[in-house]
Parts: C-alpha cells; sequence; structure tokens
C-alpha cells in the first residue's frame, strides 16, 4: 500500500474520558472520522484506513460497525505514535502515513486526498491543512475560546507555503484591525486542521524524538516538528458547511450538535436506515 490512513482512538482522554465512543446527533464521534477515512482510502489509490485503539470498548464498537480497527498500545503518547503503531501493527510500510484527527468528525475527503497530494509533490516531510478564517468565523473562534480555551489552533504560514508556528493562542496579534476588516472579508488567522500527512521516515523521526519544550507548554505536536527541523507544508483548504477545530470537551459536542441543527447532518445519508 503507498498509504494508510489512521483514525486514533484513544479512550482516556483526561478532558474528555471515552471521546470516541460519544454520540454526535446519535452517532459515534468514531464512526463518523472512520467513515470520511473509508471515502478517502477509496479516493486515493493504493490506500487503507483503520482506526488505532487502546481500547476492547472501541474495538468492539468498530467491530459491531465494520469498521477497520486495530488494538495499539495504551502508551502511544500521541496520535502520531499511534499512528505508526498501527501500521507495525498490521505489517505495512507505507509511503505516506496519514493521521487523522480522531476527533474531528465532519473533515471533507479532499483535505485528507489534498494532504497526501502535497505530500506527493515532495519539498516536504509533512502536510497539513489549514483555513484562513472569515472574520465572522475568527469571531466565533474567539467566543468558543473564551469556554474551551484550548478549543482551536491557528498557524502561521511562510510565502512558500512552510509552517513557520502553530499555536492554541489566536496567532497573529492584529494592530488596526478595523482597517483590516474594511479591507478584506478574510482575516489574516489560519485555523489548522488536526490532520497530517507523513512521509513514513519523518513519521518514524517523530515518534523517535522526545517531546519537545514548545509542543509541552502548547500541547501541540506539531511544534516537535518544527523544534525538529521537519519541513511542514500547510495546504489552503475552503471552510465546510459544517466545521469544528475539534471536540476536545463535552461542551464541542453541543456546540456541533447546534452546527448540524441549523446545517443539517453531512452524514444522514451515510447512516440512514
Amino acid at each position: 500500500m503507498r498509504t494508510l490512513i489512521v483514525v486514533p482512538a484513544r479512550h482516556g482522554s483526561t478532558r474528555f474520558p471515552g471521546k470516541p465512543l460519544a454520540l454526535v446527533s446519535g452517532h459515534s464521534l468514531v464512526s463518523r472520522v472512520a467513515r470520511r477515512a473509508r471515502m478517502a482510502a477509496e479516493a486515493l489509490n493504493d490506500t487503507d484506513y483503520v482506526v488505532a485503539t487502546d481500547d476492547a470498548r472501541i474495538a468492539r464498537h468498530c467491530e459491531d460497525l465494520a469498521i477497520n480497527c486495530v488494538l495499539t498500545p495504551a502508551d502511544c503518547e500521541t496520535g502520531s505514535d499511534r499512528a505508526l503503531a498501527a501500521a507495525k501493527v498490521l505489517g505495512a510500510e507505507p509511503e505516506f502515513v496519514v493521521n487523522m484527527q480522531g476527533d474531528a468528525p465532519f473533515v471533507p475527503v479532499d483535505y485528507v486526498t489534498g494532504t497526501v497530494a502535497a505530500l506527493a509533490q515532495g519539498g516536504a516531510d509533512v502536510a497539513t491543512p489549514c483555513i484562513r478564517l472569515s472574520w465572522d468565523a475568527l469571531d466565533r473562534l474567539r467566543l468558543a475560546k473564551q469556554a474551551t480555551p484550548f478549543s482551536g489552533t491557528t498557524c502561521l504560514i511562510d510565502r512558500s507555503g512552510m509552517a513557520i508556528w502553530f499555536s492554541k493562542q489566536i496567532l497573529p496579534a492584529m494592530r488596526n484591525e478595523a482597517a483590516l476588516r474594511a479591507a478584506s472579508p478574510l482575516s489574516p488567522v489560519h485555523r489548522h486542521v488536526g490532520l497530517y500527512g507523513f512521509t513514513l521516515g519523518a513519521l518514524k523521526a517523530f515518534v523517535a524524538t522526545p517531546p519537545s519544550p514548545y509542543e509541552v507548554l502548547e500541547g501541540l505536536e506539531q511544534l516537535r516538528l518544527l523544534e525538529s527541523g521537519l519541513r511542514v507544508r500547510c495546504v489552503e483548504v475552503a471552510a465546510a458547511p459544517v466545521s469544528t477545530s475539534g471536540v476536545d470537551a463535552p461542551e464541542d459536542v453541543t456546540r456541533l450538535e447546534a452546527l448540524i441543527r441549523e446545517h443539517g447532518d453531512p452524514d444522514a445519508s451515510y447512516f440512514a436506515p
């Protein structure tokens, strides 16, 4: 296989234990993400997908829904560690490994395929999507951070499309914001979509490197990549109508379900009886 798409699904989240099994409008978080992974695998050549979990309850749930799943060690520190562990369990040596964020249920399939295409172009060790936020979207992110400050990650990007930095803070700070709002419908803020495509060598290097200082402070594994000198290409993508920066707390489920009520469920036809 050329590409392996992995959905890490850890049961023991500190802020939201059992999160992969949490229901979002009647369907588990892990089943929603796995559906997107399967669709992306079908859209790419020589690609497979798998849920990687440390918990028998999640594995049984996936088995009941005919979702590809493997059990991986409980001591995987990050989703990327778990993605490499899944490849090892499968005995696979893919050229690329995609780590889909297991708590972002409505990531469009083209985010995944675009990430793989960016890797295939060469010149980067890692590729990851980002969205340039409209001012309305930025205002919503600011409001969300009042309730859950560690929900949502922003990124700074250089002129060649390579990542400069990622943060749980909203970057960049802006002087004269009123003038910027008048000049363009888009803000200068990019929201990071927690999805990573690695070359296999870069993934192995990441896992072999201990957590970096800023990674520990921000709680962002992608900072280890930058602090290690790996090249991270940002792939700008369009915002989806039903979108969230990730389910980090039960409050985020409430917020996501409100979006579903407003825009409809993107997975309604898939889950229809």
